[in-house]
């Protein structure tokens, strides 16, 4: 018997479809969004934008500003700096679990993410890359055991991938290699459950992302 899986909700494709146009760029960091003029563009209610923006709000790439309207938020240096602080700190509490107890399944999809991670630098496809890897972090938090974590760390991927395509825009396929270089140092150490290992090279990537970020930020 197949599980039953729900469809995904109206306002949930309006808050992916506009999460996409912010994190690729195409609405502005601090830009306003005009919830008539989306949903004109995607022939829905007001309602359901206005919906979609909370929920938006709720990822950190909307603010809603009373009587002012909604916000792109601003993509800057104390954010990035937040953003990467934060997932290090959740990522390694994580890991540490996932160095503990996995099995060899866990190994498995692991290293099956980055090999078609790797295909994807390959034929270049950006899009297909950065959402194989959040499904690769996201794999990782199979031992977290910590509801409020994984919710956290569910409401920042958005904003993860939005900083993730800005240091590709600057960086172009040295970051693809770098983002490689470090899933391949992560499952070694894994495997080898270092701990400690594994630590150090999630401080390393997340610094390295950091600055990469505020480098393509500061070039405009």
């Amino acid at each position: 018997m197949n599980a039953f899986k729900p469809r995904e909700t109206l306002t949930e494709q309006v808050a992916r479809h506009i999460e996409n146009l912010i994190a690729f760029e195409q609405l502005r960091s601090g830009e306003r969004i005009y919830e008539s003029s989306m949903a004109k563009e995607m022939d829905v209610s007001h309602g359901s934008i206005r919906e979609a923006l909370l929920l938006l709000e709720k990822r950190h790439l909307v603010r809603n500003v009373p009587r002012k309207g909604a916000f792109v938020t601003p993509l800057d240096e104390h954010f990035v700096r937040s953003l990467y602080e934060i997932l290090e700190l959740y990522l390694t509490h994580t890991g540490q679990k996932l160095v503990r107890q996995w099995q060899p399944e866990d190994m498995a999809r692991l290293e099956n993410l980055y090999r078609q991670m790797k295909d994807c630098y390959q034929k270049n496809d950006l899009m297909a890359f950065l959402e194989l890897g959040i499904e690769y972090t996201k794999a990782s938090l199979v031992y977290a055991d910590n509801y409020f974590i994984v919710s956290a760390i569910d409401d920042l991927w958005p904003s993860a991938k939005r900083c993730a395509f800005v240091a590709f825009r600057q960086g172009g396929a040295q970051v693809l290699e770098d983002n490689l270089a470090h899933m391949e140092e992560s499952i070694r150490a894994i495997g080898n459950r270092d701990e400690a290992a594994l630590a150090n090279i999630l401080h390393r990537y997340a610094l390295q992302q950091c600055e990469q970020v505020l480098a393509a930020i500061n070039a405009g």
